[in-house]
């Protein structure tokens, strides 16, 4: 496939480098001289110049694009970007930094195909280390959701009970089941819960503690206490 993608920086450029590690072509649009610099020592095609001009998308190949990524950290270049590669019938991916509020998402998510915030990413990367090894981040639904995946342990007091007997939250459901090396799968009711098995749950943040109490036998606060550290409030 082919991408365009606007912006050179951290994000742009790691970006850059896994798709075309993955056999992809690749060409980047970015303004900053150093950093078309680096990218073009790395071998990328650069198109240096304002990537939410048309006539530059159009030297960086726009027309014969399948998708293309407005991955700068000013807001306005990144959704022009995006409106001139939808006129060109191209995919397209704006970046919203950390500052994002709800309603600037609602704003261009209908506009666009997809909206990535990479802080927030890296931001989930840094929770499941801190949550450990029962309870792992897979998406921010929004700012109020989120699916997580928990194995079930020894101590789980669901440890046994099926599918059916579970009694979550009102405001957290069963997505998947898969036992512990095997691929998550829709669940049947009558599925036998045992240690090692992982449910994939989607749950208000609100409730996401006494959904852990309850298919891991602890909350994050007493895990960190058992394991000797102290829990911040």
């Amino acid at each position: 496939m082919r991408f365009v993608i606007i912006g050179a920086g951290r994000v742009g450029l790691r970006t850059a480098r896994v798709l075309r590690e993955e056999g992809h072509e690749v060409t980047l649009i970015e303004r900053d001289e150093g950093k078309v610099r680096r990218a073009r020592s790395q071998d990328f095609e650069v198109v240096q110049g304002d990537g939410s001009r048309e006539e530059i998308l159009e030297q960086a190949g726009v027309r014969d694009a399948d998708s293309v990524g407005a991955l700068t950290g000013d807001l306005n270049v990144n959704f022009a970007a995006c409106m001139i590669a939808k006129h060109y019938g191209c995919r397209t991916i704006m970046r919203i930094d950390e500052d994002y509020r709800e309603n600037i998402y609602r704003k261009y998510a209908d506009e666009v195909d997809e909206v990535i915030y990479p802080e927030r990413l890296g931001a989930m990367g840094a929770k499941n280390a801190l949550l450990g090894g029962t309870i792992r981040a897979i998406a921010d639904i929004a700012q109020h959701l989120q699916v997580v995946e928990l194995t079930i342990t020894d101590d789980a007091p669901v440890n046994g009970y099926t599918i059916s007997e579970l009694e979550l939250p009102a405001d957290a459901t069963v997505l998947a089941y898969g036992k512990r090396d095997g691929e998550l799968g829709i669940p049947t009711p009558d599925i036998s819960l045992e240690e090692g098995d992982r449910l994939a749950v989607l749950a208000d943040f609100e409730v996401l503690s006494d959904v852990r109490q309850i298919l891991v036998g602890e909350t994050a606060s007493r895990a960190a206490a058992n394991s000797g550290h102290g829990g911040v409030n």
